[in-house]
């Protein structure tokens, strides 16, 4: 699916072909997913190798690839080997970010070529999204909402985090997700100032937040929400934060586009906090990308020293966590573009009092 992508960065590189072993880059990069395979790229080849388990399938998926199967007794190095030699490659890359140590050693010594790092080159074509690419996180992102809609109904006091996150799991499923995301974060109360608590057996009570904190994945694209809810009231303070937390994630939103560099994004959102005198109880960043991974780059967060290109997608997800007695987070993502950013989130953020 992505070859000539790919073929470019060849182009453009120190080695003479490409050798992609994770989940992630295999899907990017022939949009075929196994647990069990290996892509090889030359100007001249482009293999897609898999098991007997897969094989049938990926003949059918892949179409820019040619598909072959590894035997029983062969390895993939052995594979690969026999390419290497075809083409004549004095120089593979391989993928230093995602192997361990162990697996990068016994990649680059049963190689027939000089291995160097990969680094960071298959994750830099995957920042900037094509229209199929932004399609699938839509989708993504309309099962979570309609996901989202439905659980409304069953969020009262007596229901516990754990009954919450199941009942969304179950729902996004049901409409359609090939699997969640991430697990699904809810918390109430007390564990709502937990940015990534964990759901547990307690009961939603009368006068808690309720922050969730979920996703899908559509074709192997993910999307990524928050909503903070409340149970029967809330306090003036809670009423506060909530609109502190909102004005910061538009005052980002506002901030953001193309050019932009992450940081700046991250700052825009912060002050609004800061001013309002939340600034200890903001702890993470502003966003980060995602696509094919829920974390990916580029990140806009303090350390995004690099400018926002377009075709990007970043969450929007600040927040305010007070230990031991409640927080508020509220996640779009964005879309970059040149002059601005088109926010693919359409469920409502005004807080709801169930």
């Amino acid at each position: 699916m992505r070859k000539k992508e790919l073929q470019q960065l060849l182009l453009e590189a120190p080695y003479d072909a490409l050798v992609l072993t994770s989940e992630i880059s295999r899907r990017y990069a022939a949009g075929f997913h196994s647990t069990a395979g290996a892509v090889y790229l030359s100007a001249r080849q482009a293999v897609f190798f898999t098991d007997f388990r897969y094989v049938e399938a990926a003949r059918a998926a892949v179409t820019d690839f040619e598909v072959r199967e590894i035997g029983g007794g062969k390895s993939y190095t052995a594979a690969i080997n026999e390419l290497i030699e075809q083409d004549g490659v004095k120089k593979v890359a391989l993928e230093d970010r995602t192997l361990t140590y162990a697996e990068y050693t016994a990649w680059a010594s049963a190689l027939h070529a000089t291995a160097v790092r990969l680094e960071d080159g298959v994750e830099r074509l995957r920042i900037c999204k094509e229209d199929d690419e932004v399609e699938k996180i839509v989708a993504a992102q309309r099962i979570a909402e309609q996901a989202f809609e439905e659980v409304l109904n069953d969020i009262r006091a007596g229901a516990t985090e754990k009954e919450i996150a199941a009942r969304l799991t179950y729902l996004m499923l049901h409409y359609g997700a090939e699997n969640m995301s991430f697990d699904p974060i809810v918390v109430s109360g007390a564990n709502s100032s937990k940015p990534h608590g964990v759901p547990t057996e307690k009961q939603i009570a009368a006068g808690d937040f309720v922050t969730m904190d979920f996703g899908c994945i559509v074709d192997g694209y993910c999307s990524d929400m928050t909503r903070t809810v409340a149970v029967g009231h809330v306090t003036d303070e809670m009423q506060t934060v909530y609109d502190t937390v909102l004005n910061a994630q538009l005052a980002g939103i506002a901030c953001c586009k193309a050019g932009v560099t992450g940081r700046d994004v991250d700052a825009a959102a912060r002050k609004v906090i800061a001013d309002a005198g939340y600034g200890e109880a903001f702890g993470h960043g502003f966003g980060h990308g995602v696509g094919l991974e829920i974390h990916e780059a580029p990140t806009a967060g303090p350390s995004g020293a690099a400018p926002l290109p377009a075709g990007s997608i970043v969450t929007a997800e600040p927040g305010i966590y007070l230990p031991g007695r409640f927080g508020v987070r509220i996640e779009d993502m964005l879309y970059v573009i040149e002059d601005g950013c088109i926010d693919l989130t359409e469920a409502p953020k005004g807080l709801l009092v169930l």
